[in-house]
């Protein structure tokens, strides 16, 4: 069996319907009310998936290409996105559901990788209150 991988790419990549941004601590606090201070280190096009969305991306694409998760949410980026670390702050910034906009989920573990990769997998943690504006 030959698995066309641009295929399972396009394929996967035409699921990511939301606008997502990626932000980062800089170390840094502001000067004025001493807040942390984030960078913005990707945004742009991914798909914010929970448990159920893992299952039924699985079920449309007649393969599992996103792996076993343990995490309730997963974000889906292109391989051209940059790999997210532990701790980043991921926010979709539009898309078709408007129940995810302005919710905050923070990177849960150094984004999945191997050899043979077709999109960026990044396990998510749900936050909220002060945590999640970086208060």
């Amino acid at each position: 069996m030959v698995i066309d991988l641009a295929k399972v790419r396009t394929d996967l990549e035409a699921l990511m319907t939301d606008t997502v941004r990626v932000r980062r601590l800089t170390g840094e606090s502001d000067p004025i009310d001493g807040s942390p201070v984030w960078t913005t280190v990707y945004e742009g096009v991914g798909a914010l998936l929970s448990t159920h969305g893992q299952i039924v991306v699985r079920q449309l694409l007649g393969s599992d290409w996103l792996g076993e998760a343990s995490a309730w949410y997963q974000l889906m980026t292109p391989l051209t996105a940059p790999v997210a670390d532990p701790g980043d702050q991921v926010q979709v910034i539009s898309g078709p559901d408007a129940a995810f906009e302005g919710r905050t989920w923070f990177v849960e573990a150094r984004t999945q990788a191997s050899t043979v990769e077709v999109v960026r997998v990044t396990r998510l943690d749900e936050q909220s209150g002060a945590v999640a504006v970086g208060a």
